[in-house]
């Protein structure tokens, strides 16, 4: 019964990812970490990979509307090298805590701060003049700090993405999405293949995880079908109302986490 709940978070959570650019780990880590009696490092890994899961479906099936210029390689760059390091910082932080609730803690507070500031800055979207940077090494080191964030956080990009792309690129929601889902990609290869050979890889069920790449890819598809028969305000819409959910949740695990040091 555990499975099947948890098999339909995901489903809703890619559907949604790959519809609005945030990625799905942004609602299945917060999710997990509220309902779930795993570890920190067995939720961002399992959230991780289901996430790495759903953009490589997502990619294949948007490369016809993706624009690989230098910028959008230099972001995917500084992604990889990001996720590298995102995963070298949680494992610090881990360690130096000793504690698995005070890293839920730092997260889930990043999280609400991140995730407000989104929530603010969407709100106030049509009043701010955004920028237009074609500085390849700017773009590099934006990529980077998105990097390192999915993977600290285990949330794959998360809507700080899609604000950062929005307003340092003008890019449009439809577009911050695809370039968004692009910098997922690299950032949690990377961190996956940093877990790999650093073998830090935590204990997991591998029919847990199975079932969440399944849904991932179900939901990727369904979230891309249904993407193309939305404008930029119906995406608007559903990315407010995800970011209230994140939130509440975020401020809820805050809550859980503080309790248990």
């Amino acid at each position: 019964m555990l499975m099947f709940v948890f098999s339909i978070v995901v489903l809703v959570a890619t559907i949604v990812g790959s519809i609005s650019g945030i990625g799905g780990g942004v609602l299945i880590k917060p999710v997990m970490d509220a309902s779930f009696p795993l570890t920190t490092s067995q939720i961002s890994f399992l959230s991780g990979t289901t996430v790495l899961t759903m953009t490589i479906v997502s990619l294949l099936r948007s490369r016809k509307d993706l624009k690989l210029d230098l910028r959008t390689l230099m972001l995917a760059i500084g992604g990889a090298v990001g996720g590298i390091a995102g995963k070298q910082v949680f494992d610090i932080v881990k360690k130096a805590a000793g504690n698995d609730a005070f890293v839920g803690l730092v997260q889930n507070i990043i999280m609400v701060i991140l995730t407000g500031a989104v929530f603010v800055y969407t709100l106030k979207k049509a009043n701010i003049k955004t920028k237009n940077f074609k500085n390849p090494i700017f773009s590099l080191i934006v990529g980077l700090f998105l990097g390192v964030l999915s993977s600290f956080l285990g949330i794959g990009g998360g809507p700080i993405n899609l604000m950062v792309l929005s307003y340092i690129f003008s890019l449009d929601t439809k577009n911050s999405a695809l370039a968004s889902l692009f910098i997922i990609f690299f950032s949690q290869l990377f961190s996956l293949v940093s877990s790999l050979v650093t073998r830090t890889v935590p204990t997991f069920e591998w029919p847990m995880l199975l079932m969440m790449m399944v849904c991932a890819v179900i939901g990727s598809t369904l979230g891309r079908m249904f993407s193309k028969k939305m404008d930029n305000k119906a995406v608007d819409k559903l990315f407010m109302a995800l970011m209230a959910v994140i939130i509440a949740l975020s401020i809820y695990n805050c809550i859980k986490f503080g309790m248990m040091l």
